[in-house]
């Protein structure tokens, strides 16, 4: 089929049928089938080689030039069939395509960054930071690449000319990519206020009787944009980690608290967080505050990998629920949540990524709220009442 164009924009995955670059190329009114677009060839001996099919009128005349002036938008999610290492290597051969056949610019959209848990190296220039790195620290990366350098340089060399990502927290990470291709090209998006309508809305919490805590110093600018962004204002706790080694923490009360922890008899408490890589730290840092007798305590977090150790570590009984996005989209499959099923919801956010990308873009197109449907498993109690369950 010929493909129906919007004259400014194509959108793209770097996967065949991915539903979540299909979700926001629907909520953009793309009109061709991402598949119809761009097809994902791989040669017999493993190479990737993808053709986008674009044409125009006169094949030989728009040759090389079937992109001119376009903007290319390629959609980047983990899955489990194709390692993150692939896919980042699809996404820079993408984006030389896109500019060999003439696009304008190349937007990759990666809400779980690639390569952000690797944002230091060996070396004091390799990782910015707050505080000066000590020696112990440098020693810790020893002999390892400074990888988050080295995919933001590759995804600049290959042709990407702005990352689109969601709510990471390594300010190395953010230096590295602001300098690799401008700060005005690293969209950081923070789901603050979407977690606040979330919670305000969804009937989980009572907004008037509810507290929201920051396990660690890492979320605290997190948690107060989200207490504070709009009416009504939450209370807040922050905590201090202190990490004795990879599987033991201590927590103490920072000073900015709002409340003190005998202050939440009764109260719902939100533990909000941007990852979680192991559970441990939320899992002491609800055990901590179930002692003082909330009503409920809710994990909300925006990066979920769903490992075993995770599942084992948050089905813990000091956490009531867990409410976390689909930037992992594997969380959707109910086998990936295991035991957590009775107690996990997902905010499927592809419409919020798409309202920005209007407004980015300019697009012009009315973008209805609310901006996040709700995945919830049957065998969880809230899965029947929720108004925006998908």
């Amino acid at each position: 089929m010929t493909p129906v164009l919007n004259p400014e924009f194509i959108i793209i995955g770097n996967v065949f049928d991915n539903y979540f670059a299909i979700d926001i190329a629907d909520f953009l009114k793309q009109k061709t089938d991402i598949a119809d677009l761009v097809s994902l060839k791989v040669f017999a001996n493993t190479e990737f080689c993808p053709r986008f099919t674009v044409r125009g009128h006169d094949k030989y005349a728009m040759t090389g030039k079937s992109l001119d002036g376009k903007t290319v938008i390629i959609i980047s999610v983990h899955n489990d069939w194709i390692s993150r290492n692939e896919l980042a290597t699809r996404n820079m051969i993408l984006a030389r395509a896109a500019k060999d056949n003439g696009a304008l610019r190349v937007i990759l959209v990666e809400p779980d960054l690639f390569y952000s848990a690797q944002d230091r190296g060996p070396r004091e220039d390799q990782g910015k930071s707050k505080h000066r790195r000590t020696q112990e620290d440098l020693y810790k990366f020893n002999g390892q690449p400074f990888t988050a350098r080295l995919y933001a340089q590759l995804l600049k060399t290959s042709g990407v000319d702005t990352v689109v990502t969601i709510h990471n927290h390594s300010l190395s990470c953010q230096y590295e990519y602001e300098k690799a291709l401008g700060k005005e090209n690293f969209i950081n998006l923070h789901p603050d206020g979407l977690y606040h309508s979330y919670l305000c809305d969804s009937g989980i919490i009572d907004p008037l009787n509810s507290i929201l805590v920051s396990p660690d110093e890492g979320a605290a600018d997190f948690i107060r944009n989200t207490a504070e962004i709009s009416a009504p204002a939450f209370p807040f706790i922050l905590f201090e980690k202190e990490r004795k080694n990879e599987r033991l923490v201590t927590l103490k009360l920072s000073e900015e608290s709002h409340l003190l922890p005998e202050q939440i008899r009764g109260k719902d408490i939100v533990v909000l967080d941007d990852m979680v890589r192991t559970g441990i730290t939320i899992v002491e840092c609800c055990k901590f505050l179930k002692k003082y007798s909330p009503r409920k305590i809710i994990f909300m977090v925006t990066h979920f990998f769903s490992s075993d150790e995770i599942k084992r570590n948050l089905s813990a009984a000091y956490i009531n629920e867990i409410i976390t996005t689909n930037t992992l989209p594997t969380i959707l499959n109910r086998d990936n949540q295991g035991r957590l099923r009775k107690k996990i919801a997902v905010l499927k956010i592809n419409k919020w990524i798409a309202g920005f990308l209007n407004q980015h873009l300019k697009l012009g197109l009315n973008i209805q709220k609310p901006l996040y449907f709700e995945d919830i498993s049957d065998k969880n109690p809230r899965s029947a009442v929720h108004p925006t369950k998908n």
